[in-house]
């Protein structure tokens, strides 16, 4: 690991995240009475500004950008724009949000995007068309320049890219030899993909992904490649789970959040961790562990104010 990778190198030792994150047994009798165990591991008490994953992907780029801008892409209610502005802000860094949707440039700020501004954030919307094309070349060229932002350092959407999955390779290591399956919610991959890393022999990385489609198996190994040069890791998908794909829940899903946070008083993340939880509950309804094994979820997020 080099020192831009590592999120603990000198220029963000400022930011005092809480490292290794807690990890505590819960009492759950959906897991006993199948004889599993089930563990938290608390990534949204890393850091209070840059919760979970958050802190673990963006810390190592934010060593590499050595103080240039940062800029960065999103949806209208991106958790990552907020966690890169707030960064921004905690480090004195100047932030660019490029926000899918030119529209949004000509109403009032929703709740999330107000957050990025009143952190310093410059914000930057552009058409879906656009939007959906940032990673070629020509068009992402063409977006700096129309951000006067050229010389910026890009973090791509998510915070996905080899340093952010070299980052959540500790995510792994913390676990090592703690239990036989970890668990993460995904979006882009990039937390899977380090956390499988960074995990002991005989150990499995479960992805939970919270988007339809059915896609991220490539994604995921390309980043393994990019980070590591080859796959690194046990791990697999299942997508029964994304309650109609990004960004969505449904009534049974808020319920069983609700419910789960009365049952152990964590706050649940309704888009990311509810959908993680759900589906290990299922999976153990459906006998999936074998009796005696511990499972761990991640839990990457909390729900913001």
């Amino acid at each position: 690991m080099t020192s831009s990778d590592d999120p603990r190198s000198g220029a963000l030792t400022g930011l005092r995240p809480r490292l290794p994150s807690p990890l505590r047994e819960v009492a759950d009798g959906r897991f006993e009475q199948r004889g599993v165990r089930l563990l938290l591991k608390r990534d949204d008490l890393v850091h209070p500004e840059l919760v979970g994953n958050k802190w673990r992907k963006l810390a190592p780029n934010l060593a590499a950008a050595a103080g240039r801008t940062v800029l960065t892409f999103g949806g209208a209610y991106s958790n990552h724009l907020r966690a890169t502005a707030a960064a921004g802000r905690l480090l004195g860094l100047a932030t660019v949000g490029v926000v899918r949707g030119q529209e949004l440039a000509d109403r009032p700020l929703n709740d999330s995007l107000a957050r990025c501004a009143a952190d310093g954030m410059r914000l930057h919307f552009v058409d879906r068309s656009t939007y959906r094309r940032k990673t070629e070349p020509e068009t992402l060229a063409a977006v700096l320049r129309a951000a006067d932002a050229e010389d910026a350092y890009v973090v791509p959407e998510g915070g996905s890219n080899p340093a952010a999955v070299r980052g959540c390779r500790a995510l792994g290591a913390e676990l090592a030899g703690r239990a036989d399956v970890v668990a993460v919610a995904c979006g882009t991959g990039g937390t899977l993909a380090g956390l499988a890393a960074g995990l002991g022999t005989g150990m499995r990385a479960l992805g939970v992904p919270v988007l339809r489609g059915g896609f991220l198996t490539d994604g995921i190994r390309d980043l393994q490649t990019a980070a590591f040069g080859g796959p690194r890791g046990d791990w697999s998908l299942d997508d029964r789970f994304h309650f109609g794909g990004y960004g969505r829940t449904t009534p049974e899903l808020v319920a069983f959040a609700e419910d789960f946070e009365h049952r152990h008083g964590v706050p649940v993340e309704r888009l990311y961790v509810a959908k993680l939880l759900y589906a290990l509950v299922a999976l153990a309804e459906e006998d999936a562990f074998p009796r005696g094994s511990t499972v761990a979820a991640v839990i990457t997020g909390r729900p913001y104010p």
